[in-house]
């Protein structure tokens, strides 16, 4: 895809940007397709969906002003990098986290990273119970992220034990977020955490119904959360 067309999104949706990022985000794109004919990294094949969908999707948080400079953020089950690394390459006045449970992800984001230039990224190889056990994770970072990756009752005790006091959790969720949040609530409850208001994540000529969820966390996290790696999933809080 041309740099000149994903610039085009950027400015249609309002999304705040630097002059070399249009072409950064050529090179993740250009990577994205290579890997994913080897290895299953998004379903997306399409280039003009993958800016849309993976990318612009994505970037609507820098619209909300809850990303700041010199904020840590991790991504929790980063998969092929949404948000992540289109946040670290957005964003190279932030330190950004990419953590997944599977090695052959992190290799590709690896790839990304020392292709696009993005200095303020580091790699971790974890479950995501598994990685807000460890010290130096656990309850360390402005804003903990998750883009598609479960319900929000689970999301909640994956994400709110890495972030500090009065940093927030940010959920990218879609239409389901409206069944969900009941629960959701509860969970954000046990864990330290306080839902507020979603924002739109809307998407220029797309009729998605997006929305990201801030949680703001209001006190510690339990030592007894999150619970052993699977239990969130099979038993999840709030319920």
């Amino acid at each position: 895809m041309e740099t000149a067309r994903i610039r085009l999104s950027l400015e249609q949706n309002e999304i705040p940007f630097s002059e070399d990022l249009p072409e950064k985000l050529n090179i993740y794109l250009s990577l994205l397709n290579d890997w994913n004919s080897r290895m299953d990294l998004t379903a997306v094949t399409e280039d003009e969906e993958t800016v849309d969908k993976h990318f612009i999707d994505s970037l609507t948080v820098l619209r909300t002003g809850l990303i700041r400079d010199g904020m840590q953020l991790i991504d929790v089950g980063t998969g092929a990098g949404f948000p992540g690394m289109v946040l670290a390459l957005a964003c190279p006045e932030i330190r950004v986290t990419l953590l997944d449970a599977q090695q052959k992800r992190l290799s590709f984001l690896k790839a990304v990273a020392e292709a696009a230039g993005a200095a303020n990224v580091t790699l971790v190889h974890a479950r995501a119970e598994d990685g807000a056990r460890k010290d130096e994770l656990r309850e360390k970072f402005d804003i903990a992220a998750a883009r598609a990756v479960a319900p929000l009752n689970v999301l909640c005790e994956y994400l709110l034990p890495y972030v500090k006091l009065e940093g927030c959790a940010l959920c990218w969720k879609g239409p389901a977020l409206k069944e969900e949040t009941e629960a959701g609530r509860k969970a954000a409850h046990l864990l330290g955490g306080r839902l507020e208001m979603p924002f739109k994540s809307t998407v220029y000529g797309r009729d998605w119904d997006h929305m990201i969820l801030p949680i703001r966390k209001v006190q510690h996290t339990s030592g007894q959360y999150p619970r052993k790696a699977g239990t969130p999933k099979n038993k999840p809080l709030g319920l």
